[in-house]
């Protein structure tokens, strides 16, 4: 997948690019995923990890990723602005034998420098057309309440099953409740 179609979402057009990164291409660039993970947690994103993540904590996440994209049980799709990763997503396959019809959207992450332009649509359109093309039809994920990522998809079909109160910490801590969601194919 490569999709080179301009964003002209709220801010100047700009050339950003939506593709696949292998496992090869994530080991080389560790340091440019790592700095897209810090900046979310830092703009308060709930996306597993608290305030003050350093970048060395969150390059070992991304190197625990690894086997998964090596081996293809998980997806790894950035978006790419001037040949940085400015956003990414991750695509989990379920491996139980009784789910071969089923994914997980995790690490919606954008730069908060590049925010409100359509990134995180992009990533998103683009994660659903990877899992649809593996004959993935339905897919699972999951984000604070009241984010600006529950509003996304929800403007992108995706339909609410159920909230969670004091399901996970905000990066400061707090107990906040989560929203699931799920979309067939």
């Amino acid at each position: 997948m490569n999709d080179t179609a301009p964003i002209a979402e709220g801010h100047a057009a700009a050339s950003v690019v939506v593709r696949p990164l292998t496992a090869g291409e994530a080991t080389a660039r560790l340091e440019e995923l790592a700095a897209v993970l810090v900046d979310a947690v830092a703009h308060g994103a709930s996306v597993n990890f608290l305030a003050g993540l350093t970048a060395q904590e969150a390059a070992a996440f991304w190197r625990s990723q690894l086997p998964g994209f090596a081996d293809g049980g998980r997806v790894l799709l950035v978006a790419e602005e001037a040949g940085c990763i400015v956003g990414t997503v991750i695509l989990t396959y379920a491996h139980q034998p009784n789910a071969p019809h089923r994914g997980e959207i995790t690490k919606m992450l954008v730069l908060a420098s590049h925010r409100r332009r359509g990134i995180g649509r992009r990533l998103l359109a683009a994660a659903e057309e990877t899992a649809r093309a593996a004959g993935r039809t339905l897919l699972l994920l999951d984000t604070q309440t009241g984010s600006a990522g529950e509003a996304l998809y929800r403007a992108c079909g995706w339909q609410e099953f159920g909230v969670v109160p004091g399901h996970a910490l905000t990066t400061d801590g707090t107990p906040a409740p989560t929203t699931f969601f799920y979309k067939t194919l």
